[in-house]
């Protein structure tokens, strides 16, 4: 059976370095890296006092994982821009929180090798719980400094009109 539709022949997975996250409308700079996006439904179990000793199990609660976005630290104001909203330090008295639009809905797409948007999820109502402002800085490493934010979401949803795209064939090199 293919594992694509459009495409039967190509057998490959998605791959996880070609993506974007856009919020605001516009794609965030330099993001190299977003956590697992999870969906976890609680078990509630039940029984009735003339059943032996098994239980019944049903759904639950439905929680959605935090989500961490990672970047090259750089002079982009993006991410403190964000965090700010939720605690300003700075902000005085009435100021500490901007309440009326601390949370952003936000997309993640993922691209094929040829560059084609592939796969897009909605992730809804998120805020930033925890900012990494700085690494820990060491000059024995040879490595990227990193910022990174912790975002809450309330809800994962895969874009449903994001249609799996024909992927492009070249019988010679393009010039």
């Amino acid at each position: 059976m293919a594992q694509f539709t459009v495409n039967p022949t190509r057998f490959d997975p998605y791959k996880s370095f070609k993506f974007r996250v856009k919020w605001d409308g516009r794609y965030v700079a330099g993001v190299s890296q977003v956590g697992a996006l999870t969906r976890t439904t609680e078990v509630v179990e039940h029984r009735e006092g003339g059943d032996p000793s098994t239980s019944h199990k049903s759904p639950g609660r439905t929680s959605y994982g935090n989500v961490q976005l990672q970047r090259g630290l750089t002079h982009d104001t993006e991410f403190l821009k964000w965090i700010n909203k939720v605690w300003n330090f700075d902000g005085g008295e009435g100021a500490e929180a901007s309440l009326a639009d601390f949370r952003k809905d936000i997309l993640i797409d993922v691209f094929n090798e040829a560059g084609q948007k592939v796969l897009s999820y909605q992730l809804f109502r998120c805020w930033p719980s925890e900012c990494q402002y700085l690494p820990q800085l060491d000059a024995n490493q040879n490595a990227v400094a990193l910022e990174s934010i912790t975002l809450v979401c309330e809800g994962i949803r895969p874009d449903p009109d994001v249609p799996e795209p024909a992927e492009p064939s070249f019988t010679e090199p393009p010039t």
